[in-house]
């Protein structure tokens, strides 16, 4: 059974730093792109990051460029986010989603985290 599960999250200062982990399980994680996916409150779904199978080249929303290093370490199956320098308007449940391919094209995402919130506020 394909299983993504987010851990890491909680409540941080303005100008403060989280990781996410996603724990990857029921597939072969090496060979698939993975994403981060948030929903702030009262607004839609927001593409965060990518990184791609391969060559593991990554990419970013730009509000988050420079704030944000997606990672994976394919011997532990685990997909992370750090996020330094964290504003309010980061505060959103964050997603882990598996795509259907090597990259994420026409975001075809299989497979979903229950999601974990991030809050950030002073």
């Amino acid at each position: 059974e394909v299983q993504v599960v987010e851990s890491g999250g909680g409540l941080v200062q303005p100008g403060g730093s989280l990781r996410l982990s996603c724990a990857a399980s029921g597939f072969t994680f090496s060979n698939y792109a993975m994403t981060w996916v948030r929903q702030a409150p009262g607004k839609g779904l927001e593409w965060v990051s990518g990184i791609i199978s391969g060559d593991d080249s990554t990419d970013y929303v730009d509000s988050v460029k420079g704030r944000f290093t997606i990672s994976r370490d394919n011997a532990k199956n685990t997909l992370y986010l750090q996020m330094n320098s964290l504003k309010p308007d980061d505060t959103a449940v964050y997603y882990c989603t598996k795509s259907r391919y090597w990259d994420w094209r026409n975001d075809a995402m299989d497979h979903w985290g229950q999601g974990i919130q991030v809050t950030v506020s002073s």
